[in-house]
C-alpha cells in the first residue's frame, strides 16, 4: 500500500500549484536548494500536510497518515517539491509565458461568472476569490504559471505511446484464467493442541507494547470562523434591496412572449427574378384565400407549408421571445394583433404567412416576493468582503492573546465550543465537515506549544471561507493498560498466534510432499482465478496463485491467509479466455501510454534537477540517505 502511494504522489507534481516558487529564503532550515533557490524545512513540512490532505479527501478520509510519516514517504515529498521547482526555472529559462487572452479565456470557463447577457460578472469573480483568501492579482499569476508549466507539460508527456504488442502481451497476462483447488489447514482446528503458559502471555505483552496504549487526548476549546458567523454581523437594509431590485429588475422580469403559426414558401438561393415572383404570387393568393377562410390555417399550412418542422403541426411555432426568430419575421409577428394574418413577408428561406394564436404578456415580479432573496443575496456578497477583514483580525487576535480564546470570542461575536477525546489523528467515526477533526487543525493544536505552553493554536485554514483555532484544556499523554487489565485480550491473541502456527506447520508440511508426488486427495472444488476476476478471493490467496510458476502442471503453491490458516493451492489449468474484452483492452493500451507518458515526463524532471544543479543540503540529508537517496546530487 505504501509503495501505491508513493506511486501516486510523485507523478502528481505537474497538477500542484508554483505559486511563490520566486519567494524562498537561504537560512539555516533549508533542505534543497534548485537553479539557486532555496527549499525551506516549512516548506517542507507544509507540503506533507497538503499531500495527506489531498489524499485524505479523495479517499474519503480513509487514509492512515503512519503510512506518511516514514522516511520513503517525506523522501517522495521532497523530490516532488524539487521537481516543481526545476520546472519553474526550466519556465523562466525558456520564457514560457501565457498571453492575456488565454488567460482570460481559461477564467471565463470558471461556471457561474457570466451574467444572463453573456458578459463577465467581475463583482462575482472578487468575491469568489476573496472566499478563499485570495485577490484577482495573485490568482491569476498562480494561474498563468501553472498554465505555462502545462505546456512542458503537455509538450514532453504527448511523445509517448504504448505498443501494441506490449499492450497485448500485459492484456494477455490480465486476463489468463487459472483453474485451481485449495486445501484448507483452517487454524482453529489445531485449538485443542495450543498449550499457554503465564511466560509466553507477559512475553507477548511486553513484545506488543503499542497494541495495548491508549492514546494520547485531549479536552479543547476552539472558536470558529466562517461565512455563517460573519453573515450574522452583516445587515441589509430596505434601501440596499430596493437599490439592487431596481438595478436588476431584468433579472426578476419575463418579456411578452407571442405564438404563432406560419406557412413557408421557400425561395432557393440564386433563384430568378421570375421564380421569385411566382413564389411572392403563390403567396399573396394564399393569404388572401386564408384571410377569408382563418379557420383554415392549419389545413392549408399541412397542404402548402415547406417547413418540415412546423407544417405537420399545422404550422404551430410555439411561444417564442424577441431575438428567437429572423428579424423580418419577429417584427411582423409583434405588429399583429391575436388571431389576425399576415401579408406575405420575405425572409432569406423564403415567404411566410403568418397568424398570430397567443400572447403571453411580460411580467415584473413584486418587490416584496423576491425581497428575501434579495437580502439573501446581499448578505452573501456582503460577508464575503467582510470575512477578509475579520479574518486579519481573527489571526492577529488568536496570535496575540496567546493563552485564551475569549478576546477573539467576544471581539468577533464567536460561540467558544468544547470537545473531549480529540486526539492527534482524525477519528473516522466523526462526520466529514467536524471542524476540529480537521488534520491540519490537528497538526497545529498538537504541539509543544499547545500541550506544554498552554498556548493557542494558530489559526489555520480548514475550507474556503473557514478559519479555526484552539486551545487545549486538559491533556492526557500516551498511556499503557496495565498487564492484568488485559490479560484475557494477550491470551487470546497469543491463542490465535499459535493455532496459526500450527496451521502453517502442517501446511508446509503438505506443500512439500505434493510437490514431490501430486495427489489430488482432499482437494475442494475447481474455480477460476484471473485478474479481472477476483471476486470471492482473499488477496493474498489470490496474489499467491496468479505468482506460482505454472510452468509445469499441476503446479502447487501455498499461503498463509491471515485471521484463518494456511491454504495449499492446485492449479491444473492455465487459460485464455476464449473472446477477449475489445473495450477493456482498448481502455488498457490508454492507461498504459499514460504510464509511459509519466515515465517520460518524470526522466524529463530528472534531466532538468541536474540541469538546475539541485543539492539537498543539510536539512534534507537525514531523510534522504536513510530512504536509499543520495545526500548531493537529487538528479542522479
Amino acid at each position: 500500500m505504501q509503495f501505491l502511494l508513493l506511486l501516486f504522489i510523485f507523478p502528481s507534481f505537474a497538477f500542484f500549484g508554483l505559486e511563490g516558487y520566486s519567494r524562498f529564503s537561504d537560512g539555516d532550515n533549508a533542505v534543497a536548494k534548485v537553479a539557486g533557490q532555496t527549499i525551506t524545512k516549512e516548506e517542507w513540512d507544509a507540503a506533507q500536510r497538503q499531500q495527506l490532505e489531498r489524499l485524505r479527501q479523495m479517499s474519503g478520509g480513509q487514509i492512515d497518515a503512519k503510512l506518511f510519516d516514514t522516511p520513503e514517504a517525506k523522501r517522495a515529498v521532497l523530490e516532488n517539491l524539487i521537481a516543481q521547482r526545476a520546472l519553474a526555472a526550466e519556465v523562466v529559462s525558456d520564457k514560457l509565458a501565457v498571453s492575456d487572452q488565454t488567460l482570460q479565456q481559461s477564467i471565463m470557463q470558471i461556471p457561474g461568472l457570466l451574467k444572463a447577457d453573456g458578459s463577465f460578472d467581475s463583482d462575482q469573480y472578487r468575491v469568489l476569490l476573496a472566499a478563499q483568501g485570495l485577490t484577482p492579482k495573485s490568482y491569476e499569476a498562480s494561474l498563468r504559471r501553472d498554465m505555462a508549466l502545462q505546456q512542458i507539460n503537455a509538450a514532453v508527456q504527448g511523445t509517448a505511446f504504448a505498443p501494441k504488442t506490449v499492450a497485448a502481451r500485459l492484456s494477455d497476462l490480465n486476463d489468463q484464467e487459472r483453474t485451481v483447488q485449495e486445501l484448507q489447514f483452517k487454524a482453529s482446528a489445531y485449538a485443542g493442541q495450543v498449550k499457554v503458559t503465564d511466560d509466553m502471555l507477559k512475553a507477548y505483552y511486553d513484545k506488543n507494547g503499542s497494541r495495548f496504549e491508549v492514546p494520547e487526548q485531549a479536552k479543547i476549546e476552539y472558536v470558529v470562523l466562517d461565512s455563517a458567523a460573519v453573515a450574522a454581523q452583516v445587515s441589509v437594509s430596505d434601501a440596499d434591496i430596493k437599490s439592487y431590485y431596481d438595478q436588476n429588475i431584468k433579472q426578476y422580469s419575463t418579456e411578452e412572449q407571442r405564438r404563432a403559426s406560419h406557412i413557408l414558401l421557400e425561395v432557393k438561393k440564386g433563384a430568378s427574378a421570375a421564380d421569385k415572383a411566382a413564389v411572392k404570387a403563390k403567396a399573396d393568393a394564399l393569404a388572401a384565400q386564408l384571410r377569408k377562410s382563418p379557420g383554415d390555417f392549419a389545413k392549408l399550412a399541412k397542404a402548402n407549408s415547406q417547413d418540415p418542422g412546423s407544417k405537420d403541426q399545422g404550422g404551430d411555432l410555439g411561444f417564442f421571445g424577441k431575438g428567437a426568430m429572423l428579424k423580418s419575421f419577429e417584427d411582423a409577428a409583434y405588429k399583429l394583433k391575436q388571431g389576425e394574418i399576415s401579408d406575405p413577408v420575405e425572409s432569406d428561406y423564403g415567404y411566410h404567412i403568418i397568424q398570430l394564436t397567443g400572447i403571453k404578456p411580460g411580467a415584473v415580479k413584486p418587490l416584496d416576493e423576491v425581497k428575501g432573496e434579495i437580502a439573501a443575496e446581499i448578505k452573501k456578497q456582503l460577508a464575503a468582503k467582510k470575512y477578509a477583514e475579520l479574518a486579519d483580525t481573527f489571526n492577529n487576535t488568536v496570535y496575540e492573546q496567546g493563552d485564551s480564546l475569549k478576546p477573539v470570542a467576544d471581539k468577533l461575536k464567536l460561540k467558544i465550543e468544547t470537545a473531549s477525546g480529540v486526539t492527534r489523528q482524525p477519528n473516522p467515526s466523526l462526520a466529514p465537515n467536524t471542524p476540529y477533526n480537521n488534520p491540519k487543525f490537528l497538526t497545529a493544536l498538537f504541539t509543544d506549544d499547545t500541550i506544554k505552553g498552554k498556548h493557542n493554536s494558530e489559526a489555520v485554514q480548514i475550507a474556503p471561507a473557514t478559519l479555526i483555532a484552539g486551545h487545549i484544556v486538559e491533556y492526557k499523554p500516551v498511556s499503557k493498560r496495565s498487564f492484568d487489565e488485559v490479560k484475557n485480550d494477550v491470551r487470546e491473541l497469543v491463542t490465535q498466534t499459535e493455532e496459526m502456527a500450527l496451521a502453517k506447520k502442517a501446511g508446509e508440511a503438505r506443500l512439500a510432499e505434493l510437490k514431490a508426488k501430486d495427489d489430488a486427495n482432499g482437494f475442494g472444488d475447481a474455480k477460476v482465478a484471473s485478474r479481472v476476476k477476483t471476486q470471492g478471493w482473499n488477496q493474498d490467496a489470490f496474489l499467491a496463485v496468479m505468482k506460482a510458476d505454472t510452468a509445469k502442471l499441476p503446479a502447487y503453491t501455498g499461503v498463509e491467509v491471515p485471521g484463518q490458516g494456511y491454504s495449499v493451492f492446485r492449479i491444473t489449468k492455465v487459460a485464455q479466455p476464449a473472446t477477449p474484452d475489445t473495450a477493456r483492452r482498448k481502455t488498457e493500451q490508454e492507461q498504459i501510454a499514460n504510464t509511459l507518458a509519466q515515465q517520460e515526463m518524470l526522466s524529463y524532471v530528472n534531466f532538468l534537477k541536474e540541469k538546475a544543479k539541485t543539492k539537498i543540503l543539510k536539512g534534507g540529508e537525514a531523510v534522504m540517505t536513510s530512504s536509499g537517496g543520495k545526500q548531493a546530487d537529487a538528479g542522479k
